[in-house]
């Protein structure tokens, strides 16, 4: 008996409570944006918790290159006080 892969898996056991994974994309690949910059704090917001940490790939949705990338310009913010390192 072959196993059945992960995915196959999930996605039917998804399928029979009737829940579908939404699609995740990467914000930065869609807007076609290189360098993400320190300075702006903005875009930075939406990749750290409620709590400042960081947002994990899993669930900010974006690929290997960019979340290293806003992970090295949130800590750059950080450090010059532009966004908190902790939040209550």
């Amino acid at each position: 008996m072959a196993k059945k892969k992960r995915k196959e898996r999930r996605r039917e056991s998804l399928s029979a409570l009737n829940l579908r994974q939404r699609k995740r994309y990467c914000y930065f690949c869609k807007e076609n944006i290189d360098d993400i910059d320190y300075k702006n704090v903005n875009v930075l917001r939406k990749f750290i918790s409620d709590k400042g940490k960081i947002r994990p790939k899993r669930s900010s949705g974006n690929c290997v290159q960019h979340q290293r990338k806003v992970a090295i310009a949130v800590k750059r913010a950080r450090e010059l006080a532009l966004l908190p390192y902790y939040k209550r």
